[in-house]
């Protein structure tokens, strides 16, 4: 019987309040996370952000007892499916893959060539597909496998997205409904969908699909739960001063208090554990501004975990994969050709996709200025005790 790998990716999180900044350092160390017209910059920025934000993320982890618990909920995961795909009769190990923090993608492919598997599954945790997820460590999955031809030799299915899984939608439907019948008008309570954002460009000149699979997604999840309430989308977390995906979720919410909704249950629609997106930017940022804009009764439906329904429809999704052809990674990592990331040539007033990548060129030179101060110690924004 073939020994069969199954690599699930995930984002990874700091686990002690020391790992933040590291973590930090190699999440905007991603191209696929922040992307400079001057890939040279990558580095340094990182350095710089992940320097001026570490107190404040440290202070967010502090919030939910110091420390993410996604890799402990990935490791849950990882075991019970395994579990499953052996009842199945499917000679499985499963594999975990962090992308920014431990284990590492590189370790799991070690782990996978010592144990000598056969043939390897790669499912991201992420049910919608983008360029800066599952994109960003498929990705690294085929560097990796360009450098190592004992890697390279496997034969490897990788998994795209699976939003419109019937077995994962009737667990988020499931979750969501059992949190509705809280409410104390169950029937009258909106449904609030937040899912993690992603800078608008990445859609409009990038073609990550990420944006039409969430609004599909959504639309199906309330279809499957077969319930008349009234719902909403919005984007959260975003970084930097860019514009991403619209409506933000903090607009969102001041929206519906204005509008007068008093009970809203809250679905983390691109989370599938929880972790610092979950416990402390929803439960704590996000109850705080419905509570401060009417919003009288805040409920959050749990992310899935290890819900069974949702650990059926990963068994099924890996099952399936293995009834088909190997598919090649290069199938997800290439673009559409006819966009590019950075087409402009030439320079334009406004706020249109032209100017703001020359904005960001010239927010090069600043950042150049704030790093020879912070790298000097002296200058303007020392002065003003900015730094």
């Amino acid at each position: 019987m073939a020994r069969i790998g199954v690599l699930l990716l995930n984002l990874g999180g700091p686990e002690r309040i020391q790992d933040v900044g590291p973590f930090l350092y190699n999440l905007f160390a991603d191209p696929e996370i922040i992307r400079l017209p001057l890939p040279q910059l990558q580095k340094p920025l990182a350095w710089l952000i992940s320097s001026l934000r570490a107190g404040r993320s440290q202070k967010a982890y502090r919030s939910i007892g110091g420390g993410s618990p996604l890799r402990r909920i990935t490791d849950q995961q990882a075991k019970v499916l395994q579990s499953e795909l052996r009842q199945r009769g499917i000679e499985a190990t499963t594999y975990v893959a962090m992308r920014y923090w431990h284990p590492f993608t590189e370790s799991a492919v070690g782990d996978i060539k010592a144990d000598e598997i056969d043939e390897v599954v790669v499912l991201p945790l992420y049910p919608q597909f983008s360029i800066s997820t599952s994109g960003s460590s498929f990705r690294l999955l085929d560097r990796l496998r360009q450098d190592d031809p004992a890697f390279a030799r496997l034969p490897l299915r990788a998994i795209g997205s699976w939003y419109e899984h019937p077995r994962y939608l009737q667990a988020m439907a499931e979750l969501i409904s059992s949190t509705l019948d809280q409410a104390n008008a169950p029937d009258k309570a909106h449904v609030f969908f937040s899912a993690h954002g992603v800078p608008k460009s990445y859609v409009e000149e990038a073609g990550d699909p990420y944006q039409e699979q969430i609004e599909r997604c959504a639309s199906l999840i309330m279809d499957t739960m077969q319930r008349e309430n009234a719902y909403t989308l919005a984007y959260q977390s975003r970084v930097g001063p860019v514009e991403w995906l619209q409506p933000y979720t903090e607009d969102a919410l001041q929206g519906l208090g204005e509008a007068g909704v008093k009970e809203l249950v809250v679905v983390p629609i691109s989370f599938v554990s929880e972790h610092i997106e979950t416990l402390e930017e929803i439960d704590i940022e996000y109850r705080h501004i419905a509570t401060e804009v009417g919003i009288e009764n805040f409920l959050r439906v749990p992310a899935l975990g290890t819900h069974p329904t949702f650990i059926h429809a990963l068994a099924d999704l890996v099952e399936s994969s293995l009834a088909k052809e190997p598919v090649e990674l290069a199938t997800f990592t290439q673009l559409p050709q006819k966009t590019k990331l950075y087409p402009q040539e030439k320079w334009e007033w406004g706020w249109n996709n032209s100017s703001e990548v020359w904005n960001g060129r010239l927010a090069m030179v600043g950042f150049l200025a704030i790093l020879l101060e912070v790298l000097s110690g002296h200058g303007p924004l020392h002065a003003l005790g900015l730094l």
